[in-house]
């Protein structure tokens, strides 16, 4: 058991339940197409929406506001264009005002040019600036559209969970768009589309346990709605076209289903388990900051700088002592540079910092172990004269 290795990344990619896992062979042994009329077409297509629904139920949306993706950079470059249809009629966004601490799916701006896009500043906690967010939709020009504004509901590397519900009643008194990436909130804090007063909700599938290749835009009505991204044979009501994959939608119902149980309670544990670990690492090392520390965060969160310990060399040091953890993001096609997270909030991203983020089979056994490790490296840190 101790030479067994530790997984601690669910921030990058949740394992695989066991749920999602027999909903996909269920699924693989379906041989019909969803657009088919007949009853093999018609199997697929009842497992598809069915799976919309319990989709739609993680985040209080309805059935039909679901449109299934291939996963949330997808339905981010669908939902962030200048082009929106209201029924039938043309609607213009002349501008999107994103945050700082965006993922890189967001940040890019989607489809709007480079000119178009703004960026909303966070204070040294990593909390949007609300009174710049005011300034910047009251100096906005209606006359060349909306605005639309894109800010996360929990920053995939600190987990600082930020304020919506007050973020969508600035935008709502500017007459602008809310759009909200919920891919790490989905299954660890309360999901509500309506009380979050959000437009548009990005979700991923392998952040909550369901398979890769996944994910969905899910809109709070259907009236107002992004021009197609991608175009073809009119699948998901039109709004994405190309045949869906009942495979990788059936295995994220089921981890929607699961997650969406008693949220609240599933993450007490999971959310004590992390603190122990904090604990340890606050005694073991002087000088260590866990970012975020003092405001609200998710409960399996946590992202450290330990001074000396550069995030590249952290990593490495944590893998070789079986421990598997990320420097911030791992979804830049695996390099480690400087966080960008870190740059908005205020600190010195040249050493940058490591993430641990933790699940429900994360057992107590692996969170000593975890901590034993950390001490471990700090304590080389000291050693070797690199750290105070």
């Amino acid at each position: 058991m101790s030479g067994s290795r530790i997984y601690m990344d669910w921030n990058a990619t949740a394992p695989l339940s066991s749920e999602a896992r027999a909903a996909c062979l269920f699924a693989l042994d379906l041989v019909g197409n969803p657009s088919s009329v007949h009853g093999e077409g018609r199997a697929v297509r009842t497992l598809i929406e069915n799976a919309r629904r319990d989709v739609a139920d993680l985040c209080g949306a309805k059935a039909a506001s679901v449109i299934f993706t291939s996963g949330a950079t997808e339905a981010a470059n669908l939902v962030l264009t200048p082009d929106f249809r209201m029924g039938r009629t043309p609607l213009k966004i002349a501008h999107l005002y994103a945050s700082a601490i965006e993922h890189p799916a967001v940040r890019e701006g989607g489809r709007f040019p480079r000119e178009a896009v703004s960026e909303i500043p966070v204070t040294s906690t990593g909390v949007v600036d609300l009174p710049v967010l005011r300034d910047l939709l009251a100096g906005h020009d209606r006359a060349l559209g909306l605005p639309m504004v894109a800010v996360m509901l929990v920053n995939n590397e600190t987990g600082i969970i930020q304020p919506i519900a007050e973020i969508a009643d600035i935008v709502r008194a500017h007459g602008g768009i809310l759009v909200v990436d919920a891919v790490q909130a989905a299954g660890r804090i309360p999901l509500a589309i309506e009380e979050l007063g959000a437009d548009f909700l990005i979700l991923s599938s392998h952040k909550i346990g369901g398979p890769k290749g996944a994910g969905a835009l899910v809109a709070r009505g259907e009236v107002m709605m992004p021009v197609p991204l991608i175009r073809g044979g009119g699948q998901e009501k039109g709004h994405r076209s190309g045949t869906e994959n009942p495979i990788a939608i059936a295995g994220f119902a089921a981890a929607a289903r699961k997650v969406g149980k008693d949220v609240t309670g599933r993450m007490a544990p999971i959310t004590a388990a992390r603190d122990r670990l904090e604990g340890a690492m606050l005694s073991a090392a002087a000088g260590v900051v866990i970012h975020g520390r003092d405001v609200s965060r998710v409960g399996n969160t946590t992202f450290f700088t330990l001074p000396g310990l550069k995030a590249e060399t952290g990593q490495i040091a944590f893998d070789l002592e079986g421990v598997a953890l990320s420097a911030g993001s791992a979804c830049s096609s695996g390099k480690v540079g400087q966080s960008h997270v870190l740059v908005a909030m205020g600190y010195d991203p040249r050493q940058g910092a490591l993430r641990i983020s933790i699940g429900e089979t994360t057992t107590p056994a692996e969170i000593e172990r975890c901590a034993a490790a950390f001490a471990k490296i700090a304590a080389r840190r000291r050693a070797s004269g690199q750290a105070a």
